[in-house]
């Protein structure tokens, strides 16, 4: 119980990073009358494009939602005062592990060599590189030996979430919307701003 009082917020984090697993799993069948294959299955929604392509999509959409998700943290800290850097470690490695997925789906997809085609597929490709270091040091080991500099670290995911946006933006899909929330974000992050709102809520 003790456990469970101490890490709710991780263990809350965790399970909604792995639910999303079950719908990809959806597109999945499994044959063991001959050994053992994984197939993807073809038809499962009404779309025009395939299975690979859809799971290439869904796994893109989970990592953009987590990667702006994180980067919420600090605004929710300065609206509300609640705060939980481990609940955010939590977050980054969802985000990462995410990414990966749909690095590698797009990479069964396409191919390597695609991934340097277009400039979204390059600014995709290269969010997911600068989240391996990220990936690396979320956890509490990294951050006692890098000390100060594991938060100059973290302003990667700055860098980051542009990249993403840059790469869902040209793709024509629901950008918008993690553009709104992230740039609110960094409204919020500006100094005099991020004191004035800190302040009021003190107050009251």
């Amino acid at each position: 119980m003790k456990f469970l009082k101490n890490n709710y917020g991780w263990l809350i984090v965790t399970v909604l990073a792995i639910i999303p697993l079950f719908i990809l799993a959806n597109f999945l069948a499994v044959d063991y009358t001959s050994g053992f294959a994984i197939t993807l299955k073809e038809g499962v929604e009404n779309s025009d494009e395939s299975t690979l392509e859809l799971l290439y999509h869904i796994s893109g959409e989970f990592a953009i939602r987590w990667m702006t998700a994180v980067l919420s943290c600090t605004p929710f800290f300065i609206l509300f005062g609640v705060t939980n850097l481990y609940v955010r470690q939590a977050m980054g490695i969802a985000t990462a592990i995410w990414s990966i997925i749909h690095f590698i789906i797009f990479y069964a997809a396409e191919g390597f060599l695609e991934t340097f085609t277009q400039v979204n597929y390059m600014a995709g490709f290269l969010a997911v590189l600068l989240l391996v270091p990220l990936l690396v040091t979320s956890n509490r080991k990294a951050m006692r030996r890098l000390k100060s500099k594991w938060k100059k670290l973290q302003r990667l995911s700055y860098v980051i979430i542009f990249l993403s946006i840059v790469h869902v933006a040209i793709l024509d899909k629901t950008w918008i919307i993690y553009a709104i929330i992230v740039g609110f974000g960094f409204i919020l992050r500006i100094p005099f701003i991020r004191a004035s709102i800190i302040a009021f809520r003190k107050k009251s």
